[in-house]
């Protein structure tokens, strides 16, 4: 039990005690400390056949008072890093055995019969939304690259308009918004450093004085490309950058995940997603790439109110080894329900086929799941690559 849950605990039994008149009624007893201690975490579902988390239509513990943001950072700071985060994960990684296991079985791709479902893949490329300082807008260019209007800004999200990264088969649906189309970018956000996230050739691209918002430890990967403005930050640190608008925020959160690029950097840098919020508070969750987990109740705690959470719900089969680090479709509505999230947009499938779930699974599941919580349909933003959508104003 939680420290805060035992207070909790001690206040409701010294409410529940009445003062000592003469001969008063018998009192009720005082709830026990299991009726007042948070419900055990459930089960994650294991199929689409399994029952999701029901709606929460009342609180189901105590809500605190959130923490105070951190004050932000100076942008461009230099930062001394651990050799490693590996202290930071939240499952083993993968052993020998496990590495043995999936070659010999040989289940990282679709079966050959489902290909013919790519011909299917939602692709409706179209122009942006027109933004001023006060639009939110988003634009889905496939996977986790996203075009974000937030305060005025332009800013991507762990952009890859490469049609081929290192170790996949070519991207099965072209990108949703061509680079001569993008408005000039005024921020990148990257949250971790694997190859279909963090995509060198797509970042040469940019102007150098381009501002970079890393994960810690990962400054030093993009000074030696000659960015200039580069800002890397541990979980729960911040930064703001100025805009038309006013001054978006961007916190840098956690997510269940790891990192790696070489043979011989596992988890030397960090990995998580980001809190943006726009200069009328309005807020929006990049998750980037993560598993299912405790993590999404704490950053709703430290950030109440968010309006759109953008999660992951491919990548996930077979689910014994992708578990930890890829949520899937059941798993994705159940965090937005535990990140408070009005909005569910899904993303990080229809683009590269990096698993061995049937190219448009992700889609049904995701919207069953969805239809379960009798949330409305409306706010599940199931998007075709290209297309957008403006988060209306408060």
């Amino acid at each position: 039990m939680t420290e805060q849950t035992e207070r909790s605990v001690a206040e409701a039994r010294a409410s529940a005690q009445p003062p000592a008149p003469p001969a008063p009624p018998p009192e009720p007893p005082a709830p026990s400390a299991e009726a007042l201690a948070p419900p055990a975490e459930l089960p994650l579902p294991a199929s689409a056949d399994l029952p999701l988390t029901p709606p929460r239509t009342a609180p189901l513990r105590p809500h605190p008072v959130p923490p105070p943001l951190t004050e932000p950072r100076p942008l461009g700071e230099p930062r001394t890093w651990p050799r490693d985060f590996t202290d930071r994960l939240t499952a083993p990684l993968p052993g020998v055995r496990a590495l043995a296991r999936i070659a010999r079985e040989g289940k990282l791709r679709p079966v050959p019969e489902s290909l013919r479902e790519i011909q299917e893949l939602p692709f409706e490329p179209g122009p942006m939304p027109q933004a001023g300082p006060t639009t939110l807008a988003l634009t889905w260019a496939g996977h986790a690259s996203w075009v974000i209007r937030i305060g005025g800004l332009t800013v991507l999200t762990d952009p890859v308009w490469s049609r081929k990264i290192l170790g996949t088969p070519p991207r099965v649906t072209p990108v949703g918004v061509r680079w001569e189309d993008l408005p000039s970018v005024d921020a990148v956000v990257i949250s971790h450093n694997h190859y279909d996230h963090l995509d060198a050739p797509t970042l040469k691209r940019l102007p150098r004085h381009t501002p970079l918002l890393l994960p810690a430890g990962l400054a030093p990967w993009a000074r030696r490309r000659g960015f200039t403005q580069v800002t890397d930050l541990d979980w729960w640190e911040a930064v703001e950058l100025p805009a038309p608008g006013g001054t978006v925020r961007f916190d840098f959160v956690p997510a269940h995940h790891w990192s790696k690029r070489t043979l011989f950097d596992t988890c030397r840098t960090l990995w998580g997603g980001w809190m943006l919020t726009a200069p009328d508070g309005r807020r929006l969750h990049f998750a980037g790439d993560t598993g299912y987990g405790h993590w999404f109740e704490e950053i709703a705690r430290r950030y109440p109110g968010i309006d759109a959470a953008l999660l992951p719900i491919g990548a996930y089969d077979p689910r014994w080894i992708l578990r930890p680090v890829h949520t899937d479709p059941e798993e994705a509505v159940r965090a937005c329900q535990d990140l408070g999230a009005r909005v569910l947009v899904p993303m990080h499938w229809s683009t590269f086929l990096l698993s061995a779930e049937r190219p448009m699974e992700p889609l049904h599941r995701v919207r069953t799941a969805w239809t379960a919580t009798g949330r409305p349909r409306e706010d599940l933003w199931d998007l075709a690559v290209g297309a957008s959508r403006v988060l209306p104003e408060r």
